[in-house]
């Protein structure tokens, strides 16, 4: 069995990365318009719990009386975007990767460079034969796309049912590689933990822990 994973809220908690990201914006902000840090990623934290991160930075930006302007929106994106996080995996994720039969394959949609500083600054690109950052081929191959799915299908010589990929959003993960025959696995965390599927969209496998995947008759 060839295991590939989804990064977000599937090996790691994704709001590391955002409360991450929104420290650095929190620092540009201060920087430029001299608005205290702390304060500042307090303030952000709060706006997204509220509102989502939709409209985050234009909200943090009027809070503190700074002018919404795309520039000003897209400065703080660029903060969020392009700065290096700190990240760390379960040490229990970590080990199961170790433990389940290689090659192992990644695969993530997001913004390129969002994605290829979190795998840096988590350390496991090296646990994996490749990492598919779906983006890098285009939009339209990210999820619920196939296309990388593909790719290591002919990199391995292997048939749909010899895969599995383990995920967390039932929106986009699995719809298409249930078609395909491909076995899924659903993880209950993150922020879709608790999302009723549309029918046909869930995994063939519910799990609560990752973990849980060694438990599995797949």
């Amino acid at each position: 069995m060839i295991y590939i994973f989804d990064l977000d809220d599937t090996l790691y908690d994704e709001r590391q990365y955002v409360e991450s990201g929104l420290r650095a914006v929190a620092a540009y902000v201060e920087d430029n318009w001299q608005v205290d840090k702390v304060l500042g990623l307090k303030q952000l934290i709060r706006l997204l719990d509220k509102n989502g991160r939709g409209r985050v930075f234009n909200d943090y930006l009027a809070y503190n009386n700074i002018p919404v302007t795309k520039k000003n929106v897209k400065r703080c994106v660029a903060a969020y975007r392009l700065h290096k996080p700190v990240l760390s995996m379960e040490k229990q994720h970590l080990q199961l990767l170790h433990e389940l039969p290689k090659p192992l394959y990644l695969v993530t949609d997001g913004n390129k460079v969002v994605q290829a500083n979190k795998v840096e600054a988590l350390n496991i690109s090296h646990l994996f034969k490749r990492v598919f950052i779906t983006h890098r081929f285009g939009v339209k191959h990210a999820k619920p796309s196939t296309y990388c799915f593909e790719k290591i299908r002919h990199a391995e010589g292997c048939d749909w049912n010899d895969m599995v990929y383990v995920g967390d959003n039932p929106a986009k993960d699995f719809v298409n590689l249930n078609r395909l025959g491909m076995r899924t696995v659903r993880v209950l965390t993150g922020v879709h933990k608790s999302t009723v599927a549309k029918s046909l969209f869930d995994a063939q496998f519910t799990i609560k822990h990752i973990n849980d995947l060694k438990s599995l008759e797949l």
